[in-house]
């Protein structure tokens, strides 16, 4: 029997604000002998926003009213209430995650949209999910090629490297569209402070408030793309196939715009990285271009906890940005062999300590196939780790493993959780640097638990 969720993505960019509705298909694809294998087996858009303007009140601000009325108004227009999606993701992303108030806004919108919805932030994630809704992940996969995603934007480019089925590199950089802001006239009106190190650097001279001559906008746009050249070199093979999303990569597929068709610096920076020596790669055209990142941030930031869990009681969730502390390979071993965790008592300590976090998550990769006292000599160690870092008595502890142990590694808990909520989860990899995590209410009949890994980086 298959289970439908219904999942929002919000996308605040530097330029644009973008929302999207799709259906997540949940299916149990275990044999009536074997043990559950619960899997989204497919993602359907079902509803494209319009593509909006990000309201601000000033270069630095947001104006979260107008946003909220944004967002409110696409719903209608879906024929939703707002708050009625069962997951999702609001991400900000570009210029916009440096917004004065970026961190406030982003908890404001994910809290309206609905019970569920993640808020995140940081260039790594949304190269991976701009990837993924542009479809380069995908034509890796099914190609078994090396592709690249260059998601050009209002304020950054981000790039994510797929190698067949893996994520294998993520990179940001300080070049796009709305860097410069021009009248219809041509006339300066705003330029931001990484496109003026630019300008220094190849020795212009441009001030707000000029008409800057097309050479030398040009000499910029080709200076930017020349940089993205460098930058990314490492990442390129002579097999690489290339893929441009973002709203600069109309202005790359698509000829013959006015020049400040946008009144930004789109049209010419995307006639420059055309020219530019990234076009001697194999080119392909995205399945999504301006919308590749709201298509990941709805359909892609959601995955499934595995069939083996274990968790106290369903009132427990949604939780939301726990942040999450990962064991070493090493300390993992010293767990499973000795059950002690002198090696990363304190370290989890001082992690509480840094993050402020009344709850966290503790990830590890555990093994495939452990045996029962091993179980036991690990859940000891975490057991003493967990207990000095003194968190409160009424928050859970919360066990991430990617290996298939959470139900045998719950019952290994139970002696030393005594009344405390114990969740237990796996078939999840969160090793990852300054990672949150969000899990969302059973689903299934409570065989599986919706998961968002993601990072919350501001500036």
């Amino acid at each position: 029997m298959a289970n439908n969720l219904l999942s929002v993505g919000i996308d605040i960019g530097t330029s644009t604000t973008q929302v999207i509705f799709s259906t997540l298909t949940l299916e149990d694809l275990g044999g009536r002998f074997t043990a559950p294998n619960i899997a989204i087996t497919k993602k359907e858009v079902i509803y494209r926003g319009a593509i909006h303007e990000t309201p601000l009140l000033t270069h630095s601000l947001i104006d979260t009213q107008a946003l909220c009325v944004l967002v409110e108004s696409e719903f209608a227009q879906a024929g939703l209430a707002v708050g009625a999606t069962d997951t999702g993701a609001v991400i900000i992303t570009g210029e916009s995650a440096r917004r004065e108030n970026a961190a406030a806004v982003l908890q404001h919108l994910s809290g309206f949209a609905g019970d569920f919805v993640v808020a995140t932030a940081g260039p790594d994630l949304e190269s991976r999910i701009a990837g993924q809704g542009s479809g380069a992940q995908a034509y890796a996969q099914e190609n078994a090629a090396h592709v690249v995603n260059f998601d050009i934007g209002g304020g950054t480019t981000n790039v994510a490297v797929f190698d067949c089925d893996k994520l294998t590199a993520t990179a940001c950089y300080d070049i796009g569209g709305r860097l410069l802001k021009f009248t219809p006239q041509g006339q300066l009106i705003y330029i931001s402070e990484h496109a003026e190190k630019i300008v220094q650097a190849i020795g212009l001279h441009l001030r707000v408030g000029d008409t800057p001559s097309l050479a030398d906008l040009r000499a910029l746009a080709q200076a930017m793309a020349q940089q993205l050249e460098r930058n990314t070199n490492d990442l390129l093979t002579p097999n690489s196939t290339l893929l441009f999303s973002g709203g600069v990569a109309d202005c790359i597929y698509r000829t013959g715009h006015e020049v400040f068709a946008y009144n930004d610096f789109g049209v010419l920076l995307g006639q420059a990285v055309r020219n530019s020596r990234l076009f001697g790669y194999r080119v392909l055209a995205p399945q999504e271009t301006i919308r590749a990142t709201v298509m990941g941030a709805g359909s892609y930031t959601t995955t499934l906890s595995g069939s083996t869990i274990g968790y106290t009681h369903a009132d427990l969730f949604p939780l939301k940005n726990l942040p999450v502390f990962a064991l070493s390979p090493q300390q993992e071993q010293e767990a499973f062999d000795h059950g002690k965790a002198d090696d990363f008592a304190q370290a989890l300590c001082d992690f509480v300590q840094q993050t402020d976090a009344t709850c966290v998550a503790i990830a590890f990769a555990g093994k495939p196939s452990p045996g029962w006292q091993e179980l036991k000599r690990f859940a000891q160690a975490l057991h003493q780790a967990a207990s000095q870092a003194q968190l409160d008595a009424d928050v859970p502890w919360v066990f991430l493993a990617q290996h298939d142990i959470g139900k045998a590694l719950g019952l290994a808990m139970t002696p030393h959780a005594q009344e405390r909520a114990v969740i237990t989860l796996d078939g999840i990899d969160a090793r990852q640097p300054d990672c949150y995590l969000d899990i969302g209410k059973p689903l299934m009949n409570g065989q599986v638990l919706p998961v968002v890994i993601k990072t919350l980086l501001f500036g």
